[in-house]
């Protein structure tokens, strides 16, 4: 059996959906990070039946709402002296800016490239994000 430390301060970011770790590792930039981090792919799970888990080192400064677009299973636990501080449901930003990408090829940000991809949230319910530009929908 494999075995991951505990971390003593930090974020787990846990029930991610089996084979999605490396999709929030990037939209988090982690990679640019200075600190511990260990992703667990494809870990038994009695809800999910595999799942996926980060553990970062230390504590980032970002939105972590954001988690909440690209999964609604996630749950994010804040770790401080290795205990659980808090723990949440990251919940749906009103707008996100660059984590999703404009799939429409006439919208603006297609031909002008430095302009960034901002999705409004227009149907909680069903998760549903439009494009200001273009009003074309991102469901996840």
């Amino acid at each position: 059996m494999l075995n991951i430390d505990e971390i003593t301060n930090g974020i787990v970011i846990d029930h991610i959906k089996a084979g999605k770790s490396m999709d929030i590792y990037y939209y988090l930039n982690l990679e640019k990070l200075d600190c511990s981090v260990a992703i667990i792919k494809n870990a038994k799970s009695r809800k999910m039946g595999r799942k996926d888990i980060i553990k970062i080192e230390g504590f980032l400064d970002i939105d972590l709402d954001v988690l909440g677009v690209l999964d609604q299973d996630i749950t994010v636990n804040v770790i401080k002296d290795g205990k659980i501080d808090k723990k949440f449901i990251p919940s749906l930003p009103k707008e996100v800016t660059n984590i999703i990408k404009c799939k429409n090829p006439r919208c603006i940000t297609s031909i002008e490239q430095e302009l960034p991809h901002i999705f409004k949230l227009t149907n909680k319910e069903k998760r549903l994000y439009r494009c200001i530009y273009c009003e074309q929908a991102f469901k996840h």
